[in-house]
């Protein structure tokens, strides 16, 4: 048994030290750096299982939406040129480049190459910014992006009048111009049916009788017709078209015989983006829709050297029925020299196509600060946070904010000036009261005429004293009552009497002055408060307006109607609204307690008016007759 308990604490000793390296070896690893000099980074997470994609994927370009919600534009440099992306061991650069980059908007569509992408798995690497100085080498380059068996990229994100571009860095540059259109990423190719897209032939393009491709596009038709084809090749007789017959996908092959035709069971919606797919592999053809298999059909690819026509075909061999062309909105077109896997497929579906799906499929992690260059507070991030959406405000927003600055500025003087007045008073009433309950025992001493008397309070106020009296306004206050009742006193000793009712309120009447005087002075420059606190908000709500309509405005010109378009412009309009409310709020607070002040000064004035008044007529009332 004894044995037994030993080997026992030998194994859980064992366990204890196996835990520790273990979390140390994490520790390590999580602490890991790519390069110093980038000072921050993020991880990204692609989990195909939230598709969920269950067949092989490999190598994958998956697109990136950057928007200030998930990264920090203003960390980084305008045109993007300090982001790097990582593999998950913190060692291996990812190829990757930018469709679009755009620093003003807060807006970036990036390709990044993950390599061995499994179904069911999650893959993660890291995005890295923040990079001010020199970025050095190995940048974006949409050149080594793809792969070898990547024929073409077209990303159609040229503007319009433009060919659009091999964004593989091939010669595949298209012939003729084509209509630019906001699509599933930066921009589209808008087809009217009466335009078509001519890719020249090549000689790595052409395509060899059973050989495997992929085709693959986003369509968006806006008018639904018969055999409107998207996608054509022909060459004599052989044909390959990728097309919609009354909105159902569907592909066809002409060979030796007669032509071959899959065709999707169900209609797309008209203006609904949707993902078509062609695979090709030996003699089988496969048609997916939005990443999933649709169509089949028994036969391969016949070996055509030609050019590729996208929209509409003018060739004098297409056949009348093939005559009609697509109507709608085209985006991100690949051809491949090889048959993708289905997975492939289905991921580029989900992660091209935006919204919910995609977020699920690519998550951004939080922002991670290097130790390096010290890792930045939540206050910090929120003063990052509003300097990047100032970038975003209009000229009317700035003259907004200037002039909340300017009440806040005015606001802040008034309230501090004041502040520092009520506590001068408050010493000094303090003081004052202090030295008034022996006087009014007798007040008996005011008769004698002698102004350093009254001052002094009946000789019991130092020189040093008075001067703080000084600053009180019951000083004031008792300073004329006393002058008033010497005059009243004069005449009454002259008719042997005393003060008389009317007298009293004469008396009355100077004090009572002496009190809206003061009261005055107290509330001097309080209006500027008040200003800030009705005007601020109303100033802010001006900036906002402007600059929502000013953000529509743009956003109707452009055609643009994305949250990445509208939001930056959003968040700078509200920010105006924000410094409103940052003037009003603090003014409100001060003037409340500063006009809850003011009010216990006057109520002791008020106070001591009728002590005083009662006191004189006590110690100087009318002999009895």
């Amino acid at each position: 048994m004894r044995f037994l308990l030993h080997l026992s604490r030998l194994l859980n000793i064992h366990r204890g030290l196996l835990g520790f390296v273990v979390i140390l070896l994490l520790g390590m690893d999580a602490n890991a750096w790519w390069n110093e000099a980038w000072t921050s980074r993020k991880k990204i997470t692609l989990d195909t299982a939230a598709g969920p994609v269950s067949d092989q994927i490999g190598t994958a370009v998956v697109l990136l939406r950057l928007h200030d919600g998930n990264f920090q534009f203003g960390a980084s440099r305008e045109d993007g040129s300090d982001l790097r992306f990582i593999a998950a061991d913190d060692k291996t650069p990812l190829k990757f480049h930018f469709e679009k980059y755009d620093g003003t908007l807060y807006e970036a569509f990036v390709w990044v190459r993950v390599p061995d992408v499994k179904p069911g798995a999650p893959v993660t690497f890291w995005m890295y910014s923040g990079n001010q100085g020199e970025p050095g080498t190995g940048g974006a380059d949409a050149k080594t992006t793809y792969d070898s068996e990547t024929l073409l990229v077209y990303h159609f994100s040229e503007a319009s009048g433009t060919a659009p571009a091999d964004s593989t860095g091939g010669a595949h540059s298209a012939e003729a111009a084509g209509l630019s259109t906001a699509a599933v990423a930066a921009g589209g190719l808008r087809l009217t049916g009466l335009n078509g897209v001519v890719i020249p032939k090549s000689p790595d393009m052409v395509w060899i009788e059973g050989s495997p491709a992929t085709v693959s596009l986003w369509a968006k038709p806006t008018l639904l017709c018969a055999n409107a084809a998207i996608i054509t090749r022909r060459d004599g007789g052989k044909s390959f078209v990728l097309g919609m017959d009354e909105g159902k996908p569907y592909v066809e092959i002409t060979g030796t015989g007669d032509p071959q035709r899959a065709v999707a069971t169900a209609p797309l919606d008209v203006n609904a983006w949707c993902h078509l797919a062609v695979i090709v592999e030996a003699a089988t053809t496969t048609l997916f829709v939005n990443g999933e298999r649709s169509a089949v059909v028994q036969a391969g690819l016949p070996t055509i050297d030609a050019s590729i026509i996208i929209g509409k075909d003018k060739s004098p061999d297409a056949p009348a029925e093939s005559k009609a062309a697509f109507v709608g909105e085209i985006d991100e077109l690949q051809i491949a020299k090889v048959a993708r896997p289905a997975g492939w497929i289905k991921l580029a579906a989900l992660n091209q196509g935006g919204g919910d799906k995609a977020a699920k499929v690519v998550v951004f992690g939080e922002d991670e600060a290097s130790k390096h260059g010290g890792e930045e507070s939540e206050l910090g991030k929120h003063l990052s946070l509003i300097t990047d959406i100032s970038k975003s405000l209009t000229f009317d927003g700035w003259v907004v904010i200037a002039l909340c600055t300017l009440l806040a500025l005015i606001g802040g003087v008034v309230a501090l000036t004041k502040f520092l007045y009520l506590n001068k008073i408050k010493k000094a009433t303090d003081a004052f009261l202090k030295l008034w309950p022996d006087l009014a025992r007798n007040l008996h001493v005011l008769d004698q005429g002698d102004e350093q008397i009254i001052n002094s309070m009946g000789g019991k106020a130092t020189p040093k004293a008075q001067k703080l009296l000084k600053q009180s306004p019951l000083y004031h206050i008792y300073q004329s009552g006393c002058l008033e009742i010497q005059d009243r006193l004069a005449t009454a000793r002259e008719n042997f009497q005393g003060l008389s009712g009317r007298s009293m309120q004469a008396i009355r009447a100077t004090l009572d002055g002496g009190l809206v005087r003061e009261t005055h002075k107290l509330n001097s420059s309080l209006v500027f408060l008040t200003i800030g606190i009705a005007g601020g908000p109303y100033l802010g709500l001006l900036g906002t307006v402007i600059g929502v309509m000013i953000t529509f405005a743009v956003i109707a010109k452009s055609g643009q109607v994305e949250v990445n378009s509208i939001a930056p412009g959003i968040a700078g309009a509200l920010l105006a609204t924000v410094a409103g409310l940052a003037v009003a709020i603090p003014a409100l607070f001060a003037y409340s307690y500063i006009s809850s002040r003011i009010k216990d000064a006057v109520s002791e004035m008020q106070i001591f008016i009728d002590e005083f008044v009662t006191k004189i007529a006590e110690f100087y009332s009318e002999p009895k007759r």
